[in-house]
């Protein structure tokens, strides 16, 4: 069947342009729409060009088939998905366009004609374009509320982040369905406001632009510059590097000269964006040919003053422009930093900030911008700078209108980490709640994770080796206890749409919500899995999992840390219901509402004794510790007899003894340094 996406249907996809980057967003689709027999096809008016990204795409393909990224009738389905072809008749029937030629507006204006003389009146419309302006790409179309920027990165197939920049056209609803559609398709979008360059080439180029001057200032070679930069920036490749795989040379002596007269405005009224004259004059000299940079292995050493002086100058050019960007308003802080890390693989400015401290990274900018005077200090920096450290945002936080009012909707977003519970996140989520409590306009929260993957995939195993004491444990459990306690006492309907596995931590937060909606179709889904770190569950899921499933299977999945997928979830009464992928935050925003407006009831957990405390559960344990599994028992029965809240309060005791069993140092440190499917050699003390 196609797939269906907050009421639109994707079936074909087509994408024009065969050169540097189309190919791989072909490819991406094909991954996508293949399992659901959809198809995707790319224009170009070259030949040649479609040879070539056919070919690419389909040794990317089969070199993903060796490596076990998909499996072999997964390859060919993609490669069966793929059509290339001269024609623009080809284009009828698209669902989706998205148009990558070169960054040129006549040219792109054009094609759109194009497009919208062939394709149906409801089609979306994108560009792939790095720099320009929704408003002077779309200005021509007849329609141009279904269109919008998707700014894609190398490698687009594998790459995550677009940036999703509607213009002062695009209507609303189709800015909110790309979001949830690049969501669900796998990819991490951001919502960027107009503007030349968007929110990342700014510093992608930028950076490059700063290593220039770097250089032309006499402060290091090529290779040495881009080698420090790794260092100064957190970087994977050096700016130099980074030209070189991208073919950038040619894009970016154009971008800059265009972000020097499109910048211009209060916060940047003489923009320091230019092409350098180090690039220039390579353009001249050898067209663009690659820079020399150190080969892979390759190190270069500095004289200590000398490294530290191209370190201060990058990192004070670069804070320097991604604070800029925030001062613009075109992209949220937190957003900003995940976005940063992500597409471009180096470390964001809070990270940065955090690093050396903020009065520190000021006093870089202020440096720097004494030394190029069109540099601005951005005022969102100043405004952090007497701060000893600066929360990152792993949460974010955003309202969905309803018929009732205001559903609050909290996405917790590492998905570097699959979305795990930290302490700095549970405070996160804590906040939010409080925020949604003393907002009279929201009638309802739901909690959900970034991504496919995970909804949550657990604690943070750090923190958890990093318990010394009982005393550490309880703290430890108590935290994650008072968050899952004021989902569940909230005044207003709380509801985890389940977007992905939800194991430990995730679960519980899960459980801790007064009801829960999940992707269909998940072979593993939920778990508690705690008992082979050697450790028992502290949030609560001890008390909550048996309440729900009944306190015999809540033993037998909380002593074998048995899984559950989608179809037992919704068996067993544990999920709501089970809705499609990428509507699960629609479904659950509206079931709120429904809540909210008297139409749906949704009874809370009970509180009281229950009726099968000491059902029997005669169940192997297998390798597992019996001094853990003897706690755990003890956990469980004791909260079935007297009672949920008191039920909880034995699992912070029982999480505090478990953490002087010298089982759940084995458990822990096996994971740490043997990885999760290593099995620990317990001693059942």
């Amino acid at each position: 069947m196609p797939l269906h996406i907050q009421g639109r249907t994707i079936a074909k996809v087509a994408v024009i342009g065969s050169g540097q980057i189309g190919p791989d967003i072909a490819l991406h689709f094909a991954k996508v729409l293949a399992p659901v027999a959809g198809s995707v096809v790319v224009v170009d008016l070259r030949q040649a060009a479609l040879d070539a990204g056919r070919s690419r795409a389909a040794k990317k393909i089969d070199k993903g088939a060796e490596t076990g990224a998909w499996k072999p009738p997964q390859a060919e389905a993609m490669k069966a998905a793929l059509a290339f072809t001269t024609d623009y008749a080809a284009l009828s029937g698209a669902d989706l366009v998205i148009e990558a030629a070169t960054e040129d507006e006549p040219i792109k204006a054009r094609i759109f004609a194009q497009v919208e003389a062939v394709v149906a009146p409801d089609a979306i419309l994108l560009s792939n374009s790095s720099h320009l302006e929704p408003e002077r790409i779309f200005g021509g179309l007849a329609h141009p509320g279904r269109a919008a920027v998707a700014h894609y990165f190398f490698p687009a197939e594998r790459n995550p982040v677009v940036e999703i920049v509607p213009g002062a056209a695009t209507e609303p609803q189709v800015t909110r369905w790309l979001m949830r559609f690049y969501t669900a398709i796998g990819k991490l979008p951001f919502h960027v406001a107009s503007r030349y360059g968007y929110a990342v080439d700014p510093i992608f180029e930028g950076t490059f632009q700063a290593a220039c001057l770097a250089v032309q200032q006499g402060l290091g070679s090529v290779k040495e510059v881009d080698f420090v930069a790794r260092k100064a920036l957190g970087m994977q490749v050096g700016p130099f590097t980074a030209m070189n795989l991208t073919g950038g040379n040619p894009l970016t002596d154009h971008g800059l000269d265009l972000m020097h007269q499109r910048f211009a405005s209060s916060h940047w009224p003489q923009p320091w964006y230019r092409a350098p004259t180090l690039l220039k004059d390579k353009l001249a000299q050898d067209g663009g040919a690659p820079w020399q940079v150190c080969g892979r292995g390759e190190t270069v050493s500095l004289p200590a003053d000398q490294e530290t002086a191209i370190v201060d100058a990058l990192r004070g050019a670069y804070l320097g422009l991604a604070f800029g960007i925030l001062d613009t308003g075109i992209i949220a802080r937190d957003a900003y930093e995940l976005c940063l890390e992500t597409a471009l693989d180096q470390k964001g400015p809070i990270r940065l900030c955090n690093e050396i401290g903020p009065a520190a990274a000021l006093a870089l900018v202020e440096r720097y911008a004494q030394a190029h005077p069109t540099m601005p200090v951005p005022a969102s920096l100043r405004a952090i700078a007497h701060l000893d450290r600066v929360d990152a945002g792993r949460v974010w936080v955003s309202d969905e209108p309803t018929e009732a009012g205001k559903v609050r909707v909290v996405t917790v977003c590492r998905p570097k980490v699959l979305n795990a519970l930290d302490a700095a996140t549970y405070r996160e989520i804590a906040a939010a709640l409080r925020g949604a409590e003393g907002d009279p306009e929201v009638v309802g929260v739901v909690i959900t994770g970034q991504g496919t993957k995970a909804f949550a995939s657990g604690a943070d195993i750090a923190a958890l080796a990093g318990v010394r004491t009982p005393q550490d444990g309880r703290a430890l459990a108590e935290l994650g206890q008072s968050v899952c306690r004021a989902l569940e006492a909230c005044s207003k309907p709380t509801v985890a749409a389940i977007n992905g596995l939800a194991f430990g931590g995730g679960f519980e937060l899960a459980l801790g919500c007064r009801a829960r909606v999940a992707v269909a179709g998940h072979k593993a889904l939920l778990g508690l899995p705690e008992v082979n770190l050697g450790i028992i569950p502290g949030s609560g899921g001890t008390q909550r999992l048996p309440r729900l499933v009944g306190v015999e299977r809540g033993l037998v999945l909380l002593r074998t840390a048995a899984t559950l997928s989608s179809d037992e979830a919704l068996q067993f009464g544990v999920v709501r219901a089970l809705v499609p992928a990428g509507s699960e935050v629609d479904v659950a925003v509206q079931l709120c509402a429904d809540v909210a407006r008297g139409l749906v009831a949704m009874p809370a957990l009970p509180e009281g004794p229950v009726a099968d405390a000491d059902a029997a559960c005669q169940v192997d344990i297998g390798h597992r510790s019996r001094a853990v599994d003897a706690v755990l028992c003890e956990v469980v029965r004791a909260g079935a007899r007297l009672g949920l809240h008191a039920g909880l309060e034995a699992e912070l005791d029982g999480f505090a003894r478990i953490c002087s069993l010298q089982d759940m140092r084995i458990g822990v440190d096996t994971f740490v340094q043997q990885g999760p499917r290593a099995i620990p050699a317990f001693v059942h003390g």
